[in-house]
């Protein structure tokens, strides 16, 4: 059997964290069994549903890498199918016409909690024929739940499901206005499109029970079960945006890599042994339903700014570059010219190495794209002036002059020895000269970040530092 997984969200907002990891489960089982993964936009809420949101979703799903296969399918054009499933219960007696009206839902839903009664509908209409119905009422059509024995699911995750059938009411599967239900649709269109796997959250599990139903009713082999457990917050209560609940263009936003987001919502409720960091290819390769746990997992922003800084760490330089300069031309306008990609080409590792997202990486790159004389903040600038740095400078200057080989190590034996000559502490040289190259009290180290900008480059901006307190 070729398998076949599926992603269904509602197009009524956007893409949020609990929905990408099911999406990720989806497309992993998919891609391990050398399967399908599809994509179909619930839609039939028609009030709701946006646009702006169905193209939010795709953005997340590309961001992520979660690619499906075959075109999109869209609920709200599959209602004929539907209304053909519901009508064909309704003529075989499956099913029957429901003119309940709102009032009197709500009198049985109250008689219900009053009596201690796990029903909301107490199937008035259940046995009545057409010489009952009233004429001014457009009726909803509710499938014949069965009223005795129970419903199994045989979980993937949950391990078997046995629901009574005396707690399930007959659920309404054609509202009066002839759109379908979730449940009939998500049966009628789970059928149609092959789907083997249906792997959701664990708060689809009375509704796995009765789209079970639905199935039997219909003769129509139902799909394996796995549905896992909600993610929550940092202090297991459910899961709001005060804990990360953002859509996934926010984490975009605030410079998490898509891998690393893969990665940590992988980890959110599954395991491979004591594997943190888990590659795509080997997330494909061991990905099962067998190691995804019953319990809550616990969304937790450090630990992904912490996997968030590993996966920057191990970034190729052409790719940070690329990153940096990206964000830099969209969010500051800046044009960055072909010198300054070489100085981030190679001031790079020293730049991966601090930072936990993008916005920090960036944020830390901006010294090297400035243009002279560079902004120096009013923190350096307090440095620069609280004491006589001209003859350092000077110093400092003749000494680099006299470097051959342009590299790290160079340049800081060659400060280690002027300081040891002039008598003063590293710091007390690398600090003002940290200042005049960057405009900051704090960057990578100030020899590898000399080393990116070049001896020209450096020269000039600590000639301009000079300038710049000689005022």
């Amino acid at each position: 059997m070729s398998v076949i997984t599926r992603f269904a969200p509602s197009p009524t907002g956007f893409l949020h964290i609990g929905g990408a990891r099911t999406a990720l489960f989806n497309w992993l089982y998919a891609r391990h069994h050398e399967g399908q993964f599809l994509l179909r936009i619930e839609d039939t809420d028609q009030k709701r549903s946006t646009e702006e949101a169905i193209i939010e979703i795709q953005k997340g799903l590309n961001w992520l890498g979660l690619n499906w296969d075959k075109e999109i399918v869209f609920q709200s054009v599959n209602e004929s199918r539907h209304f053909e499933v519901a009508n064909h219960l309704l003529n075989v007696g499956l099913a029957y016409k429901c003119f309940s009206t709102a009032e009197e839902l709500t009198e049985m839903r109250q008689r219900a909690r009053v009596e201690g009664g796990p029903k909301g509908y107490d199937g008035y209409w259940r046995d009545k024929g057409p010489q009952n119905w009233p004429s001014d009422i457009a009726p909803t059509i509710r499938f014949k739940s069965p009223e005795t024995g129970e419903t199994k699911i045989n979980d993937q995750v949950q391990g078997e499901v046995i629901i009574k059938n005396s707690q399930l009411d007959d659920m309404i599967i054609l509202r009066s206005d002839g759109t379908p239900t979730y449940i009939l649709a998500a049966v009628v269109d789970d059928h149609d499109m092959g789907v083997t796997h249906t792997i959701r959250g664990d708060d689809h599990l009375v509704n796995a029970a009765r789209q079970m139903q639905l199935y039997n009713a219909l003769g129509w082999n139902a799909p394996v079960y796995a549905h896992i457990p909600l993610i929550h917050g940092s202090d297991g209560s459910k899961l709001s945006k005060r804990h990360g609940a953002l859509a996934v263009s926010s984490y975009q936003d605030m410079g998490f890599l898509p891998e690393a987001l893969q990665n940590y919502l992988l980890r959110l409720g599954w395991s491979h042994g004591d594997d943190e960091i888990i590659a795509t290819a080997e997330a494909i390769k061991w990905f099962d339903l067998e190691h995804v746990g019953k319990s809550a997992a616990k969304f937790d922003l450090a630990k992904l700014e912490s996997l968030n800084a590993h996966y920057l760490q191990k970034l190729p330089t052409s790719r940070a570059v690329n990153i940096i300069t990206n964000r830099l031309s969209k969010e500051f306008g800046k044009n960055i010219t072909n010198k300054q990609k070489e100085y981030l080409s190679l001031g790079a590792p020293g730049l991966l190495s601090r930072a936990k997202t993008i916005t920090d990486l960036v944020n830390s790159a901006q010294f090297y794209v400035e243009e002279r004389p560079i902004t120096i903040d009013e923190k350096a600038k307090k440095l620069l002036l609280k004491q006589d740095l001209d003859e350092i400078f000077r110093k400092i200057i003749l000494s680099l002059e006299q470097i051959t080989q342009w590299k790290t190590v160079n340049i800081e034996l060659q400060m280690r020895d002027l300081a040891k000559k002039s008598d003063i502490k590293l710091g007390s040289l690398a600090q003002p000269l940290r200042v005049a190259v960057t405009g900051k009290t704090v960057s990578p180290s100030v020899f590898e970040v000399i080393m990116a900008l070049g001896k020209e480059e450096t020269m000039a901006r600590i000639s301009d530092a000079q300038k710049m307190i000689s005022k």
